[in-house]
């Protein structure tokens, strides 16, 4: 799968799709409004087009808006474009309103996930949910004092799952499988966890390991 698809042109999405091209795959970047990509494109070198257009092309999908927008960007890619695809899901349900002592606001409970929800919208797309744990800048390539970071990924289908570990491990992480979809419920809190050192102390750039005995 050499033909990346970034659904999301904010700078998580300008982030990936960046990183996934200094990686050698060859990467399209979609948008509403691909129009005001022109700079992004003619400094980056990666071609704008709508939802449709990038998802069409692609073999791979990164889902990379505000969780309130995940399944509406999804359908505008279009459910046919989506079909048998791998898509890794980095959004978060984050709400509206202001973080509580740090702590950002979901719109999910604790017995669901942003993940399911789109999974269960598009079933035949192969959703993964990772980078959804850090910030923007230590996705690609992070460079930490204490060894690679872990980041945590989770999904239905076992195949799709195998693509994107081999993708994290590719871009500095240790690839840790948390099992299905339903995983998802833990993992998307982590960004909750993560951001709280960013609004209590402004400190945005640490990330996860996980210690095995």
């Amino acid at each position: 799968m050499q033909k990346v698809g970034v659904l999301g042109s904010a700078i998580v999405g300008q982030t990936l799709g960046q990183g996934f091209k200094s990686h050698g795959y060859e990467v399209r970047i979609g948008s509403r409004t691909p129009a005001k990509l022109a700079a992004f494109t003619t400094s980056s070198g990666i071609p704008a087009g709508t939802f449709a257009e990038v998802a069409g092309w692609a073999e791979l999908l990164v889902l990379s808006v505000h969780g309130s927008a995940a399944e509406a960007v999804l359908g505008l890619a279009g459910a046919a474009n989506l079909e048998q695809k791998v898509v890794i899901d980095t959004t978060n349900p984050i709400a509206d309103g202001p973080p509580v002592d740090g702590v950002i606001q979901f719109f999910t409970g604790p017995n669901s996930s942003l993940l399911e929800r789109l999974q269960a919208a598009y079933p035949r797309a192969r959703l993964v949910k990772a980078f959804n744990s850090v910030g923007s800048a230590r996705m690609v390539n992070p460079t930490f004092a204490g060894g690679r970071p872990t980041m945590f990924y989770c999904g239905n289908d076992p195949a799709a799952k195998a693509v994107v570990a081999t993708i994290l491990e590719a871009f500095g992480w240790e690839a840790t499988d948390m099992g299905s979809a339903v995983a998802a419920r833990a993992i998307e809190p982590l960004c909750q966890l993560w951001c709280i050192p960013g609004f209590r102390q402004n400190h945005w750039t640490h990330a996860f390991r996980i210690l095995w005995s």
